[in-house]
Formats: structure tokens, sequence, C-alpha cells
């Protein structure tokens, strides 16, 4: 495997207690480097350019930018973990994320400088949970105030468990340097090819932009194309599209472009907000084999990887210098580490040069791989031979999976049905995802690890869960704290506010719909005229599997309906309609079954229609 940049003359050894390892690479605010603290947790150090540093106002801003960065977390961006915005040229630290940027995996921006894709455009499963987690991303950094303005496919990072942006937020300290400085420099705050319309036309920039970067972002994974062209045709030419032509998503999934389309509107107000998009396209599920989110090939170059990360020496002793190092502190033995996204995220954040450098092999997908005195934050770890990571995790193999059964409340059956995807984490991580189901609406929420015993010490998962979708809108709100415990024959026993269920583990074929299943099936309206038909289309569970188009005297609906299982039957939840017209109503949660003849039934759990049966379609 190639090896990062060694450390060279002009690299300093130390900043303050983390020992530089490799120079990562370069870019507008300067270098950044792969360290490793006292501890041995592998970090990124970013240096601030010498420069910039002597600007107070740029001080001042970046002071209060790394403040707020503080605050984001690092569930969906790599976590700020120490800085000196006092020191001679100030410094910041943040999680080292060992993933795939989502330019190596898809390719094509890669290729323009030698750096061939290892996969291309990603399928749509793939694309609905790469969009929830880049909009989740923005909810954490817009909440605090900051707006990314760089997000593009190498800002963000793949992993097992889902995306990771990086580099947001501290950006915007360039900000504060006088058009002069920046002119001069060279220094642009943003990549050409994903800018927004306010960026290319120097207007004001808000959160609405980094929706639409998310746009171009999600186009480009779709399509393994720029949606407005590659810089190769000139910088202008690109600016001039963003501003003035359509985007290029004819290829993108029919699935998604509405959604990139929406995304990537002039007029920032005509743009979803990340709440929208979260609500839009649900809570993406945990990682690992449980549901994965990558396709398989994906998914198994990370685990085939995962301990091949940074066998590097550590300091001599273990031990940091004496005093806090500075950017000038003492001389030591270059060290060198394995390359990974977040290296290749720091060369790309340089302008490239306009001839493309000789081809090289792009390095297989890494994920996090270390011994117990070097954890990387952020990413689950996948051991080898270590019980698949149980050993980093406070849930045991136990919880891990699947799960769905019937609501009671009070011992009595509500009608309703409750699923957890579970997957493995620490207490005060997000480790699950819930689905509740009635008869008439569709709650999800995503569940934090409070603990892993209950009350009177007994083996328990304490769950404290957040609503991130509600159908209808405004319908569904958090029970308070939610219990699972083991229980007989390979199943749990959940409770919260009065109502219980036993969850069985569920099985593949719950999450798989039949092909027999998959089409357009129709039927005529009762009074003769018009049609109503439906489309089934395979995916994965919690995505849009069903879209219902009416046509009648009283205009055009359509609508859309997300799978909750497909073990036996399908099971459909709430649906949503996407062009309301008079007459449009939406419908309950529905079941469908095969008849004999080859026809398709339709039960509407709400009661408040009677079955349907529908035909193939022409």
């Amino acid at each position: 495997m190639e090896g990062l940049r060694g450390l060279t003359a002009d690299d300093p050894h130390w900043i303050g207690d983390y020992r530089l390892l490799s120079r990562l690479g370069s870019g507008g605010m300067g270098r950044v480097y792969l360290a490793r603290s006292e501890g041995g947790r592998t970090v990124a150090v970013k240096l601030v350019r010498n420069d910039l540093a002597a600007e107070e106002e740029f001080r001042d801003r970046f002071r209060a930018e790394v403040a707020a960065a503080r605050r984001v977390g690092g569930h969906w961006t790599a976590p700020v973990l120490d800085a000196d915005t006092e020191a001679d040229v100030p410094w910041v630290a943040t999680g080292y994320i060992a993933g795939p940027t989502l330019s190596q995996v898809v390719g094509s921006a890669a290729e323009a400088y030698g750096r061939p894709g290892t996969y291309g455009p990603l399928p749509e499963y793939s694309l609905r949970r790469l969009a929830y987690g880049l909009a989740c991303a923005l909810l954490d950094i817009h909440g605090v105030g900051l707006v990314h303005r760089d997000l593009k496919p190498s800002n963000v990072l793949l992993t097992i468990d889902g995306p990771r942006v990086i580099d947001f937020g501290i950006a915007r300290a360039l900000d504060a340097v006088g058009e002069q400085t920046q002119t001069r420099y060279g220094t642009v705050v943003g990549s050409p090819s994903f800018m927004s319309p306010e960026q290319v036309q120097g207007h004001r920039v808000g959160p609405a932009s980094d929706v639409f970067c998310v746009g171009s972002v999600l186009a480009y994974a779709a399509t393994g194309r720029m949606p407005f062209g590659s810089v190769a045709s000139g910088v202008h030419a690109v600016m001039f599209r963003i501003a003035q032509d359509a985007p290029d998503i004819a290829e993108a999934p029919e699935g998604m472009r509405e959604l990139l389309a929406e995304c990537l509107s002039k007029d920032p107000e005509a743009r979803p907000s990340p709440e929208e998009l979260t609500s839009r396209l649900g809570p993406v599920t945990g990682g690992g084999s449980a549901s994965p989110w990558l396709p398989a090939e994906l998914i198994a170059s990370l685990g085939r990887h995962a301990v091949r990360l940074l066998d590097t020496d550590t300091p001599p002793g273990g031990h940091p210098p004496t005093s806090r190092r500075g950017p000038d502190g003492s001389t030591g033995e270059t060290d060198t580490a394995l390359l990974s996204g977040q290296e290749a995220a720091a060369r790309e954040a340089s302008v490239p040069p306009p001839v493309a450098p000789a081809r090289r092999r792009w390095l297989p997908f890494l994920a996090v791989a270390v011994a117990a005195a070097a954890a990387t934050a952020v990413v689950v770890p996948l051991l080898a031979g270590a019980d698949d990571g149980e050993s980093a995790s406070d849930i045991t193999a136990r919880y891990v999976g699947t799960w769905s059964g019937q609501v009671l409340r009070d011992g009595t059956p509500t009608g309703g049905q409750r699923r957890f995807v579970i997957s493995r984490g620490k207490v005060g991580e997000v480790v699950a995802n819930s689905t509740s189901l009635g008869l008439t609406y569709e709650c999800r929420s995503d569940a934090k690890l409070v603990a892993v015993k209950a009350d009177d010490g007994r083996p328990a998962l304490r769950l404290d869960t957040k609503v991130v979708r509600s159908i209808p809108k405004d319908r569904c709100s958090a029970l308070g704290e939610h219990t699972l415990e083991p229980g007989a024959a390979d199943t749990l026993k959940w409770a919260a506010a009065g109502r219980t269920a036993v969850l069985h583990r569920a099985g593949k074929a719950a999450e798989t719909i039949p092909a027999a299943y998959l089409g357009s099936w129709q039927r005529p309206n009762p009074d003769g005229y018009g049609t109503q038909r439906i489309t089934i289309k395979r995916a994965p569970v919690g995505s849009t599997a069903l879209t219902t188009v009416v046509e009648g005297r009283g205009g055009r609906c359509t609508a859309h309906a997300d799978l909750y299982s497909a073990e036996g039957k399908l099971t459909v939840g709430p649906s949503v309609v996407d062009t309301p017209a008079p007459g449009c109503r939406p419908s309950s949660t529905s079941v469908f079954r095969l008849n004999g003849d080859g026809s398709l039934r339709r039960e509407f759990l709400g009661a408040e229609k009677e079955p349907r049966t529908y035909t193939r379609g022409e």
C-alpha cells in the first residue's frame, strides 16, 4: 500500500500535545497532518497559514468558529477535539475518519486528476441514505450557527454506518480576511463545480446554500457526473451554468429526481430545509450486517481493510514533550501511515493542476482499525477476528439486528406494530432506529443508548428516542424512555409509556419484496371514469416502495408509501399525497396479498375503504 507523505524540514513534529505522523495535505487555511495524542487517539490537525494567523480579524473569527464547531457533535461530522486559537500559529484537531471519500467511490471527479473511482454511481437506496445523512449533518452544523459552504464529494466520507461530513464551518473564518488578501493568495471559499448560485454571484450565503451543494453532491453520486459540468471545461463556464442552467440529472434514479431538482433550485427560498429533507427521507438505519446502506462489494471492501490502518510507531516512551509544543516543535524521525479518504480529502482541498498527473492506482477502502490504545473517533470499528467489533461496543450481539412485533397497550392489542433496527454502539450514541406503524400513522425515531441495565440491574437496553419523521405531519411524539430486554426463544421484550410488544428477529424475507409483486397494477374507478394505478418497486424497508396514481373526474392524484415489511405479505405505511388536488386524501396503512388468479388484493387497515383488487397493468 502507498504511504502518506512524510514530514519535511518545513513541518513541525509536535503541535500542542499531538505528535505529527505524516502530512495529509494542504488547503485554503493551511496544512493538515495525521497525528496521535498521548493516549493513542488518532486525529487530523489543521495548522493555519502564517499569513492568516497575522490577520487579527481572521483570528477573532477563527476563535468564534472553533467554539461553535465544538458544539456540533460527531455523529454525522468529524468532531472538534482540541484547539489553540491563541498560539502564534492557531491550530485545531478533529477526529480522524478512515473511510473513502465519495469522489473516490464514484470516480469521475477523481479520474480527471489520475485517481480513478472504484465503484461508480450509487444505487437509489444508498442515495436516499446518503441524502438523509447529509441532511442530518446540516441540522447539526446549522444548529450552532455555522454554514459549511464547501460541501463536495471529497468532503464526504463513507463509513460502515453512514456518511460523515468533514471540513465544516471553520472554513467560514476566511470571510474575515479582506478581499485583497483573498485575491492575493487565490483563496476561494467553495469548489467551483459544487458552489451554489449565491456563491458564484457573490451574494450573501446562508444555510440554503448548503442545501444546493447537497443537491449537487447527490446528483454526482447518482450519475457519476457533476450536474453543472467539470472545471475542465472552464471555471467561468461552470459558474455560469450554476447560475443560469438546469442541472444534468436525467440519468439519476427516477425516485430521486424530484428531490434533486428541488435542492438545486436557483431560488434559495424554494429549496427544502434540512428538516424537510430528513422528514421526507426517513432515518438511516445503523451500520453492520443487519441493514447495510452501501452495496455489498463496498461493505466487503471496508471490512477487508479494517485492520490495516495506522501501523505507525508511537513516540519513544509514549510521552509528548514536557511543554506544549507549538508549530516550531523539535525535530524527530519521519513516520508514515496508510492512505485514507481523509487524506484524499485534504489533497483535493487544494486547486488541482490543469494537467492531470500520471494515473496511479487508488488504494482500497479503509475502515477504522486500531489497537486498544489507538482508537479512532466516529467510525464503528470493524476488527477482524475480534467478534466483529463487539469489544468496542456496549451492545452485545444478542440485540443487534432487525426486530418487529405487534403492540399492546395495557395488555390489549392496538393494531399497531413496532420495529427496531439495532446496531452496535456506545452509551450516548445513536444505536437504533425505531418505526411505530399505526392504522393511520407512521412515526420514525432515532434512539440514543442511555444504559445497558434496567433499574433493578437486569440486562436491558434503555433508549431515549427523538422523532425524525411523522406521517401525518406533527402526529408523532416521543414516548419517553424505551426498554428492550432479552425474551424467550430469541425475542426481545419492549416497553414504553404503557405499551409493550414481543419483538421477533426479522428474517431476510421481511426486507425483500418478492418479484411477483413488482410492476404496475390497475383497476377502474368505481364510477367507471378513469383508473387507479399502483406501481410496486423493490426498495429497502423504510423506503418508498409504492406509488399510487388516481385519475378521475376530480383530476389527478399521486401518492407514495414506504415499505414496512415484506414477510408473507406486503405491509406499507400510510400514504403521503405528492400532488394535492380536490378530492385527494391519503390512505391508511395497507396490506397487499397475491390472489390465486394472479391478481393483487389491497386491504386498508384503517377500515375507511373496502378491499380492492388490481390486475396487471399494461
